[in-house]
């Protein structure tokens, strides 16, 4: 942990592009007095497509840029970015409180009825041997239908939640898993919760939809209070940075935050 970590200090959460926009609304509704610091590597998106060794190097520079403003604790608002990245980070800053995401198996194993699980995630999730090891541990019992989904995390990152576009693109992924009898999906990108309203209206209403940002707001809370870290102030404004185009991230603010702000350039 940062030696001048103290309880009004913020928490630095990064993802790929606008994604971990998911996570960080779940930390402020769960969390209201943390002030908040995003930076959204858009520069670099999708993380999905990258090699692990390019990941882990973006995980560092990150890391290092929050540290620096002053977190006193890490979110890894991204699937991807927690695969590849986080267990070096954990060596690193071995007394940092630092979270990462996971696709929700357990929970998703334990909520189905037909025994049949869907996953909706990027590449480089599903191939991972983090992923393996969850179905390994949680999934034995139940059947895990797994799809890729090429060209979603883009058309978020743009803000086409409900094109036409997204829409055939969301149809083409959920069909399969609907024909092999899945009764409960994980979204398994934090970009994905923001297409959630869509996604409903392709699937029958008894389908269960997971994902972990609710879980992963509650991991932080309960790091920061064994840290006695937990804030008791009021928030500061939430500072976001881009690695891509600052505007791109600040025209869609409104949209996947809920409120305007001003976007810095992360060189």
């Amino acid at each position: 942990m940062p030696r001048n970590a103290c309880r009004g200090a913020p928490i630095g959460v990064f993802d790929s592009g606008v994604g971990g926009l998911s996570v960080l609304r779940e930390i402020r509704t769960l969390l209201p007095s943390e002030s908040l610091l995003y930076i959204a590597d858009s520069g670099h998106v999708p993380y999905g497509e990258k090699s692990p060794e390019f990941i882990r190097e973006r995980c560092r520079v990150l890391a290092e840029f929050l540290l620096a403003q002053g977190a006193k604790a890490l979110v890894l608002a991204c699937n991807t970015a927690t695969v590849a990245g986080v267990a070096e980070l954990r060596e690193r800053y071995p007394q940092l409180p630092l979270v990462g995401m996971e696709p929700a198996v357990k929970p998703a194993a334990a909520a189905t009825t037909s025994g049949v699980v869907g996953v909706l995630a990027t590449t480089g999730t599903l191939k991972s041997a983090k992923f393996a090891a969850l179905l390994d541990r949680f999934a034995s019992d139940v059947r895990v239908i797994t799809q890729p989904c090429p060209g979603l995390v883009e058309q978020i990152e743009a803000g086409e939640l409900d094109s036409a576009a997204t829409r055939e693109l969301l149809q083409g992924f959920v069909a399969p898993l609907l024909a092999e009898g899945c009764d409960t999906l994980i979204l398994g990108c934090t970009h994905y919760p923001f297409i959630k309203p869509l996604l409903r209206s392709l699937v029958p209403d008894s389908i269960s939809l997971i994902d972990t940002g609710p879980a992963v707001a509650r991991q932080v809370q309960r790091l920061l209070a064994d840290h006695d870290l937990l804030a008791n102030g009021t928030a500061q404004p939430t500072q976001f940075w881009s690695s891509g185009e600052p505007q791109a991230l600040q025209q869609v603010l409104p949209l996947l935050w809920g409120d305007a702000a001003h976007v810095r350039a992360l060189s």
